[in-house]
């Protein structure tokens, strides 16, 4: 099988901050991942080694087969990168922004530029500088898409958008990924647009633990647990059986792969009434926030 992406006992702090210990990931082509966390646990980070501006304390990376701190131009072309969805040249207008990219890219789509940029409702001459953060990242997603990259990286796409272009852009990408030899990992903090079109997730955790399972295995497997409040003398903790426990004034929720009994059996052991467990259902935000923990 080939990969788009290969992490291998990956390395990195920053002072005394570990952000990975050991981390390792491989992304098939023709799949989309979805790399999700908590802030701070080092998704832009991870996306900058892949791309070779930062080179990690240790481990390897590679993209499309290169090492990410040797990245060719070849390579480079075939890659569509958003990153913290701003552009640099603000100089330039909607029109002239699209005429530079252009020349770099033997696949490119001017079509698919102005089928996104047009909807801005804006002269070709306007200039970046004097857009909106929201404006800025249709632009940006615009010239990723003309690209038509084998690799697409996107780092927070829905940054200022609204949700009526956060939805014209997944139905792009819808398109794009029909080919069926497109690659894409994608953050964001608005994952119930990932449902749609996501493969695996990638949940990256402090210290650089990734747990990485297709979309569908997690979202069957993973369950929320309701347990009643007894005189709130104290809260269950985490275990074996229990991922993650949240709180709220009457109840608790717990989050867990296992199946009641292990769940009840992890409850009774440490002094709760397990037969009042209940099973609740959950969207997929439910989930990360339940995988990941509120705050």
């Amino acid at each position: 099988m080939e990969f788009a992406i290969e992490v291998d006992g990956l390395r990195h702090s920053y002072g005394k901050r570990v952000i990975y210990r050991d981390l390792n990931f491989k992304v098939p082509r023709g799949k989309v991942f979805a790399l999700l966390g908590k802030n701070g646990v080092g998704k832009t980070t991870l996306i900058k080694i892949l791309m070779g501006f930062l080179r990690p304390a240790g481990g390897a990376c590679r993209i499309l087969g290169d090492e990410s701190h040797n990245l060719s131009p070849e390579t480079r072309r075939r890659v569509g990168l958003l990153f913290e969805g701003h552009l640099a040249y603000e100089f330039m207008s909607i029109e002239s922004v699209e005429r530079f990219f252009a020349s770099f890219y033997p696949q490119w789509q001017p079509e698919l530029y102005y089928g996104l940029t047009d909807k801005l409702g804006l002269p070709g001459s306007h200039k970046i500088g004097n857009m909106s953060e929201g404006q800025r990242s249709q632009v940006v997603l615009g010239l990723i898409m003309a690209q038509q990259p084998d690799l697409m990286i996107l780092d927070d796409y829905t940054m200022g958008l609204d949700a009526g272009y956060r939805r014209l852009f997944l139905d792009y990408l819808a398109e794009y990924l029909a080919e069926g030899d497109k690659t894409v990992l994608v953050t964001s903090h608005i994952v119930q647009d990932l449902e749609r079109f996501v493969d695996e997730v990638i949940f990256l955790e402090k210290g650089g633990l990734a747990t990485q399972m297709p979309l569908e295995s997690f979202l069957r497997g993973f369950r929320q647990y309701c347990l009643p409040k007894d005189n709130g003398v104290k809260t269950p903790r985490r275990g074996a059986a229990i991922k993650n426990v949240e709180e709220s004034r009457d109840e608790y929720l717990l989050y867990s792969f296992e199946g009641p009994e292990a769940v009840g059996r992890c409850l009774a052991e440490q002094g709760f009434a397990s037969q009042k467990l209940e099973i609740r259902p959950m969207s997929f935000e439910d989930a990360f926030i339940g995988f990941t923990g509120r705050y």
